[in-house]
């Protein structure tokens, strides 16, 4: 399916078409490489297309998550996805094991969210001057101690299903700057739906560093 990559560094597809290729990021990899330099998701775009106008980031993700990340191959594939995200219309689905048991089984969390600068960094915080946001939950499974979530945010706000974790008083495993720290976020991009003519759908498996804690919880592959 791709040219020669000598070092290896390829991304494995939940997707693809003449439009989009949805990959599946793992935790860890960022978007963009960044000033410093070091792998990123931008290193597989040659490999996807050697097309002039593209490939393009149709969304973000944060690099400690993983799961699906859809790939525009050209500009009106893009534009049609932006279009798409713009009205609210894309559904996205998340997974999460967080800190503690949820307190009912299922609500939605409508917190406005507000960027703020410290001296150690940025972070969102919830704040009624903020944007408005809103993200549906379930649980899926328990433990004593862990909730498995499902969650699906009706709006796009930076880090907005990680802090909405905190509001409802469960934070994501590994969440280092939002709740307790680990060695690896446990938050997947479970699943996207655009519902484009035709339409874009693609489904991530858990990654290996959520499984155990998965399964604890009830999920069976």
């Amino acid at each position: 399916m791709f040219p020669d990559n000598p070092s290896g560094f390829l991304p494995s597809i939940l997707f693809q078409d003449r439009r989009f290729v949805v990959v599946d990021k793992p935790a860890g990899l960022p978007v963009h490489g960044g000033p410093a330099g070091g792998r990123s998701v931008e290193h597989w775009f040659p490999i996807l297309s050697r097309r002039k106008d593209g490939p393009w980031l149709a969304h973000r993700l944060d690099a400690d998550t993983s799961g699906c990340l859809l790939i525009a191959l050209r500009r009106p594939p893009l534009l049609a996805a932006q279009a798409a995200f713009a009205s609210g219309s894309v559904r996205k689905t998340y997974w999460a094991v967080v800190q503690g048991r949820a307190s009912a089984d299922q609500g939605c969390v409508t917190a406005p969210l507000r960027r703020i600068s410290t001296a150690q960094g940025w972070r969102i915080v919830a704040d009624h001057r903020g944007q408005p946001a809103a993200t549906d939950w379930q649980v899926l499974g328990r433990t004593r101690r862990t909730t498995w979530l499902q969650l699906t945010p009706r709006t796009g706000r930076t880090h907005q299903v990680r802090v909405h974790c905190t509001v409802i008083g469960t934070p994501i495993l590994g969440d280092d700057r939002y709740g307790t720290a680990g060695p690896t976020l446990h938050l997947l991009a479970r699943a996207i739906h655009l519902p484009l003519d035709p339409p874009v759908d693609a489904t991530a498996p858990p990654p290996s560093h959520m499984l155990a804690a998965l399964k604890d919880c009830g999920f069976r592959d």
